[in-house]
């Protein structure tokens, strides 16, 4: 079984409440999502994305990265919704493309009030590439979560 951290601390919440169809659908995959704590928070903050997994980041975005872990399984990080809109704007990329990683490393670093002034979600979907819907625990949805902390394991 392979352990996926979250990206970073927050809220757990099940995808079907993503205000987003193809996540919510699961059409992508299974998986959560996390409201960064920051996003709640009065004064503005950096938040560092970290990969939930090791191994490869096979597609990077400012807005989103695509993972292969070391077992094979394949992973998807969505930071905020419509976020490309962004065209890299509150983002900083720390990885790179191609590059091998460790759970927890951070991938990349963003301002989630540039999301939400911006009139975007900031909510992060972390999906199980190709997985059937509902395949993914739901343990921690409804929970507040900690960095480091597992959100599913696979």
């Amino acid at each position: 079984m392979t352990r996926v951290l979250t990206p970073f601390a927050g809220d757990v919440i099940a995808l079907a409440d993503v205000p987003d169809p193809v996540f919510a659908g699961q059409l992508v995959g299974a998986g959560v999502a996390v409201v960064p704590t920051a996003a709640s928070a009065s004064d503005a903050a950096t938040v560092s994305a970290v990969a939930p997994i090791a191994g490869t980041i096979v597609k990077l975005h400012p807005h989103a990265y695509a993972m292969q872990g070391d077992d094979g399984t394949e992973l998807l990080v969505h930071v905020g919704i419509d976020t490309v809109k962004l065209s890299g704007r509150g983002f900083e990329l720390v990885a790179d493309e191609g590059s091998q990683v460790e759970a927890g490393d951070v991938v990349v670093r963003f301002d989630p009030a540039v999301i939400v002034e911006a009139g975007y979600s900031p909510v992060c979907p972390v999906v199980i590439l190709g997985s059937a819907p509902d395949s993914v625990a739901q343990d921690a949805v409804g929970s507040p979560i900690e960095s480091g902390a597992a959100l599913f394991e696979v």
